[in-house]
């Protein structure tokens, strides 16, 4: 297995909306005047573009229809639940919101089983629920693969405790720093460290100014280097756009960087430049899904290997 993915997972929504439960502590979650039914509608539409967008690119897309029952308004991000590995061996994290956890539902490996998938569980750890204790998947954790080292920013919805179980379970390094936003005049924790933060094979996309101490900084820019990875910093501004919830993918001839247009936008025509020497760049509209949803193009993907 190599780091990069060519086939995704995602979940089309039956009903989208923001969800309550996760915006106590989600501050980039807002909200609209539009009434529910057109939310849904808009949502559904920005979800097919994204699809087609993966397509155009011979990204493998495998889509699941969410049902009307259980009510999982953010089913779209389903990289916060599952996280695959080595022969489509899987993950199972534990929850902040507990109408997210409904989101774990065996129809969803029937889908991949439909595609020729069968998964087997790696490491359940959806028992810390009970405990208060939460790990979001490839939200709570950036992972670098090939040099088997977990980025992973503190917060109510990502446990130390459980990134350490984590990385001793899959012998991978952490890397533990905590990261914030300026919400109302105070620095509040970003909720995951996949809007601060991306990944490619030798470059990070990262929001260095969210992490205020400096030797966690320091600690981050390090194990970058290390592993000579060139760094492009980004603004809080941009993270507000979503710039650092993009992914990188590979379709069998050629890299592919994924994320929303209000990211594209938000990127520097140097940016713009210095990343398309790494990867193509591929687009598309999430304006709604971001807004609601407080997340982007990478939450809304779990990599399949």
């Amino acid at each position: 297995m190599n780091g990069l993915a060519n086939h995704v997972l995602m979940v089309r929504p039956y009903f989208f909306k923001k969800n309550l439960q996760t915006a106590s502590n989600n501050f980039y979650q807002s909200d609209t005047e539009l009434n529910e039914n057109k939310v849904n509608e808009l949502a559904v539409k920005e979800f097919d573009m994204l699809v087609q967008s993966l397509e155009e690119v011979q990204i493998r897309v495998t889509v699941h229809q969410d049902n009307k029952t259980p009510d999982t308004p953010d089913s779209i991000f389903p990289n916060n639940w599952l996280s695959f590995h080595n022969n489509h061996q899987i993950i199972l994290y534990p929850m902040f919101a507990p109408n997210r956890r409904k989101e774990r539902l065996n129809n969803v490996f029937d889908t991949l089983k439909n595609n020729g998938i069968n998964v087997k569980i790696l490491l359940d750890l959806t028992k810390h629920e009970d405990e208060g204790k939460f790990l979001e998947g490839t939200g709570s954790m950036v992972l670098d693969r090939i040099n088997k080292k977990a980025y992973s920013s503190l917060s109510k919805r990502t446990n130390k405790e459980l990134v350490m179980n984590f990385c001793k379970k899959m012998d991978y390094e952490p890397v533990i720093f905590s990261a914030f936003q300026t919400v109302s005049n105070r620095r509040e924790n970003i909720y995951h460290t996949n809007v601060m933060m991306s990944l490619g094979d030798n470059f990070a996309v990262v929001g260095l100014n969210s992490i205020d101490n400096l030797s966690e900084r320091n600690l981050v820019i390090e194990n970058l280097k290390n592993d000579n990875k060139e760094i492009i910093e980004l603004s809080e501004n941009q993270l507000d756009n979503f710039v650092g919830n993009m992914i990188l993918l590979h379709n069998g001839n050629e890299p592919i960087l994924l994320m929303s247009s209000n990211a594209f936008y938000s990127l520097t025509l140097f940016q713009k430049k210095k990343l398309s020497t790494y990867a193509r760049i591929k687009h598309s509209p999430l304006n709604l899904i971001e807004k609601l949803g407080g997340g982007s193009a990478r939450c809304m993907l779990a990599e399949i290997f």
